[in-house]
């Protein structure tokens, strides 16, 4: 097997796991059982950037959305109170809506393929397996520093405003 072969299969492997874990955090009736298939998914989306050759990307979505932002929605599982939430008016009744929503993106999703089926731009490009790029890292620190320096710290203030809104929201008043 060529490497561009072994790495066609593990993208369509992720791709297919992805996929799986998506519709298993929209279908799980379980909050716990939701946010474990989330896990699944966003692992699936880091394994899809590795086989692409953005190793810098992976590692970032293992520790920052994997690591990070799943820590805080379990926490958010474990502080709202799910006893009252399932005795709740459940809104079950959009279900057509959901189904026609359904229908549109699936519909747009076959048109996109259909028209784009002559063009050969359905073939997913060999990743580079096995070559570390220090270029990909160190051209994105550069542009991250120099050219968006800015509007990444205003993106990292307005991140901390909201964790502490989070916090303020669910402490208990004394």
């Amino acid at each position: 097997m060529t490497p561009e072969q072994f790495s066609q299969i593990a993208f369509y492997f992720f791709a297919g796991l992805a996929v799986l874990g998506a519709i298993g955090t929209v279908t799980a009736r379980n909050v716990v059982h939701s946010a474990i298939f989330l896990i699944t998914s966003l692992l699936a989306t880091a394994g899809i950037f590795l086989t692409l050759g953005a190793q810098f990307v992976f590692a970032v979505q293992i520790i920052l959305y994997v690591g990070g932002i799943m820590v805080l929605f379990i926490f958010v599982i474990m502080l709202v109170n799910l006893d009252v939430a399932l005795h709740q008016l459940q809104f079950n009744r959009q279900r057509w809506v959901a189904g026609l929503l359904t229908l549109v993106l699936a519909s747009q999703l076959g048109f996109a393929i259909w028209f784009a089926r002559g063009e050969g731009s359905l073939d997913i490009p060999a990743g580079r397996t096995g070559t570390l790029s220090p270029q990909n890292v160190e051209q994105f620190g550069l542009a991250l520093f120099e050219k968006y320096a800015l509007p990444f710290e205003i993106a990292s203030v307005l991140l901390l405003v909201a964790l502490i809104g989070a916090v303020v929201m669910t402490k208990k008043r004394a």
